[in-house]
């Protein structure tokens, strides 16, 4: 009984904490309470890149839904969430303006009620503990949304 509610506070705490190392986003935290030392993080051969928005792309009529497409190369997305980690395995992070908006166990992501104005988009393949490999696989744009 102690094992698995110590499983759950796990697993609450990464979710509730997410991942981070995008400006203006809480940092993730490992069960113990204190951020994950980059050094012991894994590396992966995993690269980004966001298709959609494109960099400087201009979207009209906000509040705006803005769709996300992502190629991953070099490694899967996979739904499971485990300490057991495995380098080209993971899912990503979708951060916008500096929050996290979507933890997406795919490629693609809608994020929607994004106001006028210009925005940050970052997209972030992490391990499958919520963590960032070291170094982190990120990828970001930005774009103006108008009225």
């Amino acid at each position: 009984m102690t094992r698995m509610v110590t499983a759950l506070a796990v697993v609450a705490a990464v979710l509730a904490t997410a991942c981070g190392g995008v400006s203006g986003a809480t940092p993730p935290l490992t069960p113990t309470g204190s951020p994950p030392n980059p050094a012991t993080r894994p590396s992966t051969p995993a690269t980004l890149d966001i298709r959609q928005p494109t960099n400087g792309e201009v979207l009209t009529g906000a509040p705006a839904t803005i769709h996300v497409k992502v190629k991953l190369t070099g490694a899967r997305i996979v739904p499971a969430t485990t300490t057991h980690i495995v380098p080209t395995q993971g899912h990503l992070h979708v951060y916008l303006d500096g929050r996290i908006v979507s933890m997406n166990f795919s490629t693609n992501a809608t994020v929607g009620n994004v106001r006028a104005g210009v925005h940050r988009l970052v997209v972030e393949f992490v391990a499958s503990d919520h963590f960032p490999f070291n170094p982190d696989v990120r990828q970001t744009v930005t774009f103006d949304v108008t009225s």
